[in-house]
């Protein structure tokens, strides 16, 4: 019975293996928490789940009691489901005739109502059909009484325009010829009737007519060849531009045409080229002669053309072009006279000129005017422009004369209309700027060799040089002259003009007048030394060549900012298409380096000051000295030089307090290295010799660090990238001194302590340590082969060459070190 159970389970089990999607679907209809309804169930884990231990197997009969429960309750409600299943076949398949009944009726329903609606349009179709003929008829015949009344118009128009022009009723004319042309469009199609054609070429005759009666008359009024002016307009010609303004545009242009040749034809004969009143110096009288004639228009002819023909602004857009076809042509031909004052004269007239049309006229037939619009000026985003224009003093006396009240140039359509005309002679402008300024330069040298050089004033730091003042000042009035003369070129060529005299202030003024070294470092004698020892002056800068540095150099930094301002400036002024073209980087450059080249000489000349000092200390015996005492001699020279150039440097860069930074970092970084070379060089030295040197190298580390603020009655804290070059060169010195104090033997321990206190692994360096410590020859060869075995390895991927990183100590702990030194050294006084 049991076998054939297990094989009863087995069948089961394969018929009811379903997929992991039914088995989802199940759980997600039936969702259960029962350990017998999951897919993977196992009978061992859920029996052991039940008895974990064998105590719990005394409530096996209990366990298997609930099971068997569960399975009868589970046979019930398949028994139940299943004779529930028995019928549903049955069911369906009634419930299925049912619903294919319902559609056909549904669908017998639908047919007779598509019928039904079939019946009722063709109904409606044959009751409509006689009211949409008579829409249709009704359509035609308004078209048609439409259609006859146009053309009864158009045939009374064309009737009566044939007759008004014959009698020159221009007045009539002008409404009539409008409404005949109006009501010809409407017979756009139609003109294959040709009656309607017929109609539109009499409108196309009347309309010829009219133009060449119209040109006639208006020939006949204002002729050509005429001896002497009409009067007056008539009422006649007044009309006859009305017509003129719905006729072919073609006549209305011939007329203005003619007009204005005629009006400035006196014009071109007043002023031709070999009249003198044509040359620049009488250039006012065009202007004022054009005044008189639109003056004289206004008053005769205002009111005879239309106010939309803008007749005034036409005859002033025509005279502008003639004179500048005149000018252009007259100063080609006598070009060799032309001379900057009689050049800037005539520009400056005729800016005037222009500014006051752009106040009168708005410009609007610039576009359509026989002459070519000029080009307009880029737009100025000079915040400073009114200022300039404004407040600038002018060159020449002529310019004080009607100065120009012009509007700006991107607010001005006229700008250039004329003065376009000068722009090819500028050159002679341009000449004349550079000869200006080559005077300029070469009178700045002759003032800076008869006043010398400018007196320091410590209050506001060194004194820029006046000239440098006025040169930027001339920069700016040609700069502001020459935009108002052109955009193009010419300011290219003058931004050229000014990078060349930059150059040559940099280096004639500023370069040029640097005070010459004298070092005598390298031939010192001993008797030098020992001047120097007895506190006689080293040859140096005085103290008026140390305030010439620093005006130097203060002007060059002027010079610099003020160049990178003036290039903003040209570039503003320039087209934009030119802006490239604007470079005085090389300028900037050139003033840089004067700086550099001033910052050097004044740490070369303290420097210099303090090369004997340190050559006095390389020659001191320091095995014979028997106990530390105050500060050494050399030490309180150097810090007297360094007491004397300081202050003065400092307040003479009192401006420019980024220079004088600059200037105590490159003395600490020459220096300090120029201290430890002649360290060095000090040897053999005792122990009591080595801290003589530490206490002097304290003392000048001291003074090193209060550099930037010495003499000085306000107290600054120096700044951090300057005391850090200052504690770490300083603090090698000391390092150096601290490892020849210490013992040589045992070897590995002073090996060990070199490498500690110094994290140098160069071995010439350990050679210098040993010669300062006395060391025989024989005791240096052992102590580098050891200190090479001591060295550290260097990491994989170096360079092969010794190199060492240990902390170096912080400069608060070398202070309390030297404290301790000071109080040791104390106590054996």
């Amino acid at each position: 019975m049991e076998e054939e159970e297990l094989e009863f389970v087995d069948e089961l089990e394969a018929v009811l293996h379903l997929s992991p999607e039914v088995q989802q679907a199940i759980e997600q209809v039936f969702p259960s928490q029962d350990p017998l309804d999951r897919a993977d169930f196992n009978a061992v884990e859920y029996i052991n789940s039940l008895f974990p231990t064998e105590q719990s197997l005394a409530n096996i009969d209990d366990v298997v009691n609930k099971i068997r429960l569960k399975i009868r309750r589970l046979d019930d409600n398949i028994r139940t489901v299943v004779r529930g299943q028995t019928n549903v076949g049955q069911d369906g398949r009634q419930a299925l005739e049912e619903a294919q009944k319902a559609i056909r009726q549904l669908f017998g329903k639908i047919k007779d109502i598509k019928d039904k609606a079939e019946k009722s349009e063709q109904m409606v179709k044959e009751i409509t059909r006689d009211i949409k003929q008579l829409d249709h008829a009704k359509r035609h015949l308004t078209t048609s009484i439409t259609s006859l009344n146009h053309l009864h118009m158009l045939v009374g128009g064309v009737d009566s325009l044939e007759a008004m022009t014959r009698r020159r009723q221009y007045g009539e004319v002008a409404n009539l010829l409008q409404g005949v042309v109006n009501v010809l469009e409407h017979f756009q199609k139609y003109m294959g009737i040709p009656q309607i054609r017929q109609l539109s070429e009499r409108v196309k005759a009347a309309q010829t007519e009219l133009g060449q009666q119209i040109l006639a008359d208006f020939e006949e009024a204002f002729p050509s060849q005429g001896s002497k002016r009409p009067g007056g307009p008539s009422n006649v010609l007044r009309d006859a531009c009305l017509v003129a303004n719905v006729l072919d545009p073609r006549i209305k242009q011939e007329i203005i045409k003619k007009f204005i040749k005629q009006h400035l034809s006196e014009y071109l004969v007043l002023f031709q080229e070999n009249q003198d009143v044509a040359w620049l110096d009488k250039i006012d009288r065009r202007y004022a002669w054009i005044k008189r004639q639109l003056v004289d228009y206004e008053e005769k002819y205002g009111h005879m053309f239309p106010s939309e023909w803008f007749m005034t602004e036409r005859i002033a857009v025509e005279f502008c072009h003639i004179t500048r076809t005149e000018l252009a042509k007259i100063m080609r031909t006598r070009a060799k006279e032309i001379e900057v004052k009689l050049l800037l004269f005539a520009i400056q007239r005729t800016t005037n000129f222009e500014g006051l049309l752009a106040k009168r006229f708005s410009g609007s037939t610039l576009g359509d005017s026989p002459g070519k619009k000029p080009e307009l000026p880029p737009a100025s985003t000079n915040p400073f422009l009114d200022d300039e224009n404004g407040n600038e003093e002018p060159a020449e006396k002529e310019e004080d004369i009607d100065k120009p009240r012009k509007p700006k140039a991107q607010d001005n359509p006229f700008h250039g209309i004329i003065s376009k005309c000068f722009e090819p002679h500028l050159y002679v402008y341009i000449e004349s700027q550079d000869k200006n300024l080559g005077e300029l330069i070469d009178r700045f040298v002759a003032d800076f060799k008869a006043q010398g050089p400018p007196k320091s004033n410590t209050e506001d730091g060194g004194a820029v040089l006046p000239s440098c003042a006025d040169l930027f000042v001339y920069y700016k009035k040609c700069m502001v002259q020459c935009s108002q003369l052109s955009t193009g070129e010419p300011m290219i060529a003058l931004s050229t003009i000014f990078q060349k005299y930059l150059r040559e202030y940099a280096w004639k003024i500023l370069s040029g007048n640097l005070p010459k070294t004298t070092s005598n470092s390298g031939g010192l004698t001993i008797s030098s030394l020992l001047k120097e020892k007895e506190g006689s002056e080293v040859a140096k800068f005085t103290h008026d060549e140390l305030c010439l540095i620093c005006s130097i150099l203060s002007t060059a930094e002027y010079c610099l900012a003020t160049t990178q301002q003036l290039e903003e400036k040209l570039k503003e002024k320039v087209d934009k298409v030119l802006m490239e073209r604007i470079n005085l980087t090389g300028e900037m450059d050139t003033f840089s380096t004067v700086i550099s080249n001033s910052i050097q000489l004044l740490v070369q000349d303290l420097d210099a000051a303090c090369d004997p000092a340190l050559t006095a200390m390389s020659k001191m015996p320091w095995q014979s000295v028997e106990h530390v005492g105050d500060q050494s001699p050399y030490v309180t020279s150097i810090i007297m030089h360094i007491k004397q150039n300081v202050p003065i440097i400092r307040d003479n860069l009192a401006s420019t307090r980024k220079y004088f930074t600059q200037f105590c970092i490159k003395f600490a970084n020459s220096f300090i290295p120029k201290f430890i070379n002649h360290l060095f060089r000090c040897k053999p030295i005792s122990m009591v010799g080595a801290e003589q040197l530490l206490l002097d190298t304290h003392s000048l580390k001291t003074v090193l660090l209060d550099l930037p603020s010495i003499g000085s009655q306000v107290v600054r804290k120096a700044p951090a990238s300057y005391t850090k070059i200052v504690v770490k060169g300083m603090t090698r010195a000391e390092m150096i001194l601290k490892v020849v104090m210490a013992p040589h033997e045992p070897p590995v321990i002073f090996v060990d302590n070199y490498i500690k206190l110094l994290a140098d692994g160069n071995p010439e360096t350990f050679q210098k340590i040993l010669d300062m410590k006395g060391l025989k020859r024989s005791e240096q060869s052992s102590m580098l082969d050891l200190f090479r075995q001591r060295l550290p390895t260097p990491p994989s991927g170096g360079d092969g060459m010794p190199s060492l990183s240990f902390s170096t100590p912080t400069p608060e702990q070398e202070s309390s070190r030297i404290r301790k030194l000071e109080k040791l050294i104390k106590k054996r006084l």
